[in-house]
């Protein structure tokens, strides 16, 4: 098992049941130092619940989840305030204050969580706006600028603190193409110049594959590859006609980095559960599963 020190999130065994449904189901995942992960998966796969447990929104049912080597789930809100001064999320909606200025925005978190002079604070807002290229729409508010000018505002805002991990939760989700591209070489020069650990759940093909240095496939609650993007490409571009080389995973993950409409992904049900599902399972197995037509009389 990896060291914990070597780990900017440590996540093992991870499971999370909503009454009798399992959501996530065994999760085991590492995040390194200066690295991005890609979240992936279908919708309902828990590519959400999972991020929920690794900002400390929900606590484990069992297993564990340690952010900077420490353990969420035995924090009290105090410490658990500690951990998050230590991360950054940006929001799929960016979650900016309507009624605060992009400076504004951006000032809030230091204003609340540090004792930092007036004149600092303005200070360090201006270099967050100009890491993410906005310090001159600071005077602006969220409703006079445009979507991909939003994404980068909260992520300024994220950025406030100088956190060791930034969480990015569908970044590219709403924004043209070329928004979309300018938001991703955004994120890739930020984990550069900054050295952040980044963790971006999404399922932009596009995107994920222009910033991850690993990748991450959940289905049905189970974590079924963790490999780096190099593999994942592989897979993706494995050939059609040599799809009996892959087992049910990979060609799970081949039909969703592709968008391809068949494939283990797209299971049909069979006449039979359609059947039950419309006239009962009594009526729904009588006849061999054939189509059972009833009539109403009208008197």
């Amino acid at each position: 098992m990896s060291d914990d020190r070597t780990n900017m999130i440590e996540i093992e065994g991870l499971v999370k049941r909503f009454g009798d449904q399992t959501v996530l189901d065994g999760i085991n995942l590492q995040v390194h130092p200066g690295e991005t992960m890609v979240i992936m998966g279908g919708s309902g796969s828990g590519k959400s619940t999972l991020l929920r447990h690794m900002i400390g929104t929900y606590a484990p049912d069992e297993g564990t989840v340690k952010l900077l080597g420490q353990d969420l789930a035995v924090q009290d809100e105090e410490g658990l305030n500690a951990i998050r001064k230590q991360f950054g999320i940006l929001f799929q909606s960016g979650a900016l204050f309507q009624s605060l200025t992009v400076a504004e925005n951006v000032a809030l978190p230091l204003e609340e969580h540090t004792d930092l002079d007036s004149n600092i604070i303005d200070f360090m807002v201006k270099i967050k706006l100009e890491l993410v290229g906005l310090r001159e729409a600071s005077h602006k508010y969220p409703s006079q600028i445009s979507g991909g000018m939003k994404k980068r505002a909260g992520l300024a805002r994220a950025l406030s603190l100088d956190p060791k991990i930034l969480f990015y939760d569908e970044p590219s989700a709403g924004l043209d193409p070329v928004t979309s591209a300018s938001i991703d070489q955004l994120m890739i020069d930020l984990t550069r110049k900054l050295g952040v650990a980044s963790v971006v759940v999404t399922h932009e093909m596009d995107s994920a594959f222009t910033i991850a240095d690993r990748m991450a496939m959940l289905n049905k609650g189970k974590m079924i590859m963790v490999d780096r993007r190099e593999a994942y490409e592989a897979l993706r571009d494995h050939p059609g006609d040599r799809l009996d080389e892959l087992d049910e995973d990979q060609q799970l993950i081949r039909q969703f980095l592709r968008g391809d409409p068949e494939g283990p992904m797209s299971e049909t049900h069979t006449e039979n559960s359609y059947e039950a599902d419309l006239l009962g399972p009594d009526l729904g197995k009588l006849h061999g599963g054939r189509s059972i037509q009833t009539t109403r009389r009208i008197k």
